[in-house]
């Protein structure tokens, strides 16, 4: 999920993104640890959709 997008978004929506993504980073980090995936970098592009997505949430429960 890009920045633009993320920030265009509702914040059920992110809310919902925020916990997807979570679930499909620990799939892909349990998937890593048996076998190895093809493309690593996969890991940490979904930590850091991850990060951004709550650097979002937190950011407008501040505003």
């Amino acid at each position: 999920m890009k920045q633009s997008e993320i920030n265009k978004a509702s914040t059920s929506e992110l809310q919902e993104a925020l916990v997807e993504s979570r679930k499909a980073y620990m799939n892909l980090k349990m998937a890593h640890a048996i076998s190895p995936v093809e493309n690593p970098i996969q890991l940490r592009l979904q930590r850091r959709t991850i990060a951004r997505i709550a650097t979002e949430l937190t950011k407008r429960e501040v505003q």
